[in-house]
């Protein structure tokens, strides 16, 4: 609706009339998952469940669609398919019950009411409706996991699944942000593929993030500190490489800031890998530019081929294993 004649997460509006086209779903929403980086900034702006919901509901009115307006970022939802346009060319069934694999961002939505919301996992229990377009991914729930489980694995898949086409034999890993869904489930990639000639680096926040990290014995080193504090970690992570460096750097933090320390962190021509939605590709650009690095750096793409396949499969081990 605004502006017109622009795709639909450069949007700054939507129509979410839920009048379907011939090759649209339409799905009533049970569940949003936020991602983390547009949850921290809510929750530092509103402060509490009630502050939270009246953001979320003030978003969706003003923009057709649950996309922050500081983050830029959306998340995704679970919701049963409830009428399926005759044109349209997916295999799925009415009645399924499906999580999203795009970003609320671009996910037309009308939320009837908030019931409850989690500030641990950021999960948001609603009633309402959303279109999916048919160029929209979605992943049917598996049965032999919990749906919020499932969910939370599902909106980070491409951090794993990038992380596992990324890391080489050999390769000196740091995964930045290691303590949370998405850092551990990149520390189980990168552990399986940097085989015992391969080192996996783990930076943890805080004790919680540092103690979680330990006993899931996915890191070969577990340093602890602010990702923003740039010159402290180039520090640590100089002293755990004898200077060498990460070949593989992967940003996973929910924060902004954290941009020079991954670049920084890694060699020269190595590659950094920012999953985070809280990154500043300027900062990024720039900050590279200026410290006279050159690095490879790639934009954390949700998908990649078979995501949720690999996330939900590593999910699986990791959650038998007691680690998530």
């Amino acid at each position: 609706m605004e502006p017109r004649g622009v795709l639909p997460q450069a949007a700054w509006k939507l129509d979410h009339s839920m009048q379907i086209y011939d090759n649209e779903l339409l799905i009533d929403v049970e569940m949003l998952n936020i991602d983390a980086a547009s949850f921290r900034q809510m929750r530092e702006q509103a402060g509490n469940e009630n502050g939270i919901a009246e953001v979320i509901m003030q978003t969706i009115r003003d923009r057709g669609k649950q996309h922050n307006r500081v983050t830029g970022s959306g998340g995704m939802l679970i919701g049963t398919v409830r009428e399926i346009g005759k044109e349209y060319k997916g295999d799925v069934e009415v009645g399924s019950k499906i999580a999203t694999l795009v970003s609320l961002s671009l996910t037309p939505l009308k939320l009837e009411q908030i019931y409850s919301i989690d500030l641990t996992s950021c999960q948001v229990h609603v009633s309402g409706q959303a279109i999916l377009f048919e160029s929209g991914l979605f992943a049917v729930l598996p049965a032999d996991l919990p749906q919020d489980f499932a969910l939370a694995i599902l909106d980070v898949a491409g951090a794993p699944a990038q992380t596992a086409k990324l890391v080489q034999a050999g390769n000196t890993v740091l995964i930045i942000g290691a303590g949370g869904k998405s850092g551990l489930l990149c520390l189980y990639e990168a552990k399986q593929r940097v085989g015992v000639t391969g080192n996996v680096i783990a930076l943890a926040y805080d004790e919680r993030d540092y103690e979680r990290i330990s006993r899931s014995n996915l890191a070969d080193v577990i340093l602890q500190g602010d990702a923003r504090q740039t010159l402290a970690i180039l520090q640590k992570v100089k002293e755990v490489t004898n200077g060498a460096l990460a070949d593989l750097t992967i940003n996973c933090v929910d924060a902004p800031g954290t941009e020079m320390s991954s670049i920084l962190c890694t060699k020269e021509n190595g590659t950094v890998y920012f999953f985070s939605m809280a990154t500043s590709f300027t900062a990024a650009a720039l900050g590279a530019e200026g410290a006279g690095k050159d690095v490879r750096m790639l934009i954390g793409n949700g998908y990649t081929k078979g995501h949720a396949e690999i996330a939900l499969a590593a999910g699986r081990k990791m959650r038998a294993q007691g680690i998530l």
